[in-house]
This record gives C-alpha cells, structure tokens and sequence, in this order.
C-alpha cells in the first residue's frame, strides 16, 4: 500500500447508475461500498430506495444498508462518527474504499465535516413543532424571516423539518442559525475522489421512469417482513 487512503464519492442523480457503477470500481479494487443514502440505512423501507439487490450485496460487502429501524432516532452527526469509526477500519486492509448514495449532507458530513451547532432542548424543539401543527408551515416561514433573514433567504422555505431545526436553535441560542454555519472543511486521514454520473435528460428520464416500474412490481410481491438486516460493522448479507 501506498501509505495514502482515498474514498471514491460516486455521486450523480436518480437513476443515473451509481450502484452499479460503485460495484464495478469495488470489484475492480477488491474494496467494499459504504452507503451514504439515508433512506437505505432503514430496513423497513424497501420498496422507493432502490437499495442494492440481493446479487448486488452478494457480489461486494455493503455497509448503512438496512442497519436501522424506522423507529431509531439516527442523525447525519451520528452517521459522520458511524461512517469514521468504520473507515478507520476499513483503511486497514484497503487502500481504496468506494461511497455512494443520494444523500448530499451525508457525503458532505463525512468527507468534510459538519458545522458545530448548539445543544437544542427537546422542549424548545416541542413548542416550534407545536407551532407547525396549529399554525401551518407559514407560521415558521414567518418567525424565520424574522429572526434569521439571511438563512430565510438560501433555506428551502417548504421544508417544514429545515424550519423547525434553524428556529429551534435560534431560540435556544439567541443567535442566528446562519451564525453557526461556517463552511469550513476539517482534516480527514483520506483522499476523497469525486465522480458525478451525468446522463442527457432525456435518457434519465428514461431511466427513472425504469426504475419506478421495476419499484412498483416489487412491491406486488415483496412479503411483509422480508428485511435485509445487517449491523454498522458487519457488511449486508442478501
């Protein structure tokens, strides 16, 4: 070994072929996969996440898939020291390791960091929340506006989860949410590599309309319970 770790990013839009294209790069490096797709990490969502297949999974070890209960309380902070700890390992025995998936801030959170937000007390949490289901997402675009108008202006205003989370820690802190948002990078112990699918948007659309149909076919037949389980340091089995 070279002494130097790297972590190929596959990235790219929906459909655009990152799981097969990741396999191909795992098996051409005899590496494994990590997920960075959030809604994979949740065994019970398996129809709408084209997660890997069972010959997928067979073919190269992949870690953050099905390793979750939709009732477990998971954020990307506990996914970034998840994802570290396991890479640490994993640079061990590989030069190369390949990440994948369609969650932006996942891929963003383990190759460069998160920014230090506040501790939020789960009761100023309750009473944004509160506010959102008497009230109306309009409610919080509003006290947003107000309180952090420079967040207001680059945040998606229809993400209710988004709102709540910059208000909360607004009112827990007294400082604008955008305060806490330094953009700065930290030091990783290995190279990322960035590789962005790109395909003409007529053959995407294509693909994603593919997709949907293989989706909805098996979901026909797929038996309840029928979940691929797998645990954080222990590659998924099919």
């Amino acid at each position: 070994m070279s002494g130097k770790h790297y972590l190929i990013v596959v990235g790219g839009p929906t459909a655009s072929g990152k799981t097969d294209f990741a396999i191909r790069l795992a098996l051409h490096y005899r590496t494994v996969i990590l997920s960075a797709d959030s809604r994979q990490f949740y065994r019970e969502m398996q129809i709408g996440t084209a997660r890997p297949d069972a010959a997928q999974l067979a073919a190269v070890p992949h870690y953050f898939i099905g390793h979750l209960s939709v009732t477990d309380s998971y954020s990307v902070g506990d996914y970034e020291r998840d994802a570290l700890a396991l890479l640490d390992e994993l640079f061990q025995q590989h030069e190369v390791v390949i990440l994948t998936g369609g969650s932006g801030l996942y891929i963003k959170a383990l190759c460069e960091g998160l920014d230090e937000f506040p501790e939020v007390p789960a009761e100023i949490r309750d009473t944004v929340e509160q506010i959102y289901k008497n009230e109306g997402i309009e409610a919080l675009q509003r006290e947003l506006q107000t309180v952090d108008p420079a967040y207001y202006a680059i945040v998606d205003t229809q993400n209710p989860q988004r709102l709540i989370r910059a208000i909360s820690v607004c009112r827990a802190s007294g400082r604008p949410y955008s305060a806490f948002r330094t953009q700065q990078s930290v030091s990783r112990n290995f190279i990322p590599i960035y590789i962005q699918l790109d395909w003409p948007r007529d053959v995407l659309y294509t693909r994603i309309n593919e997709r949907v149909t293989r989706m909805m076919e098996q979901g026909s037949w797929r038996k309840p319970g029928s979940f691929i389980r797998c645990a954080i340091t222990t590659p998924c089995k099919p």
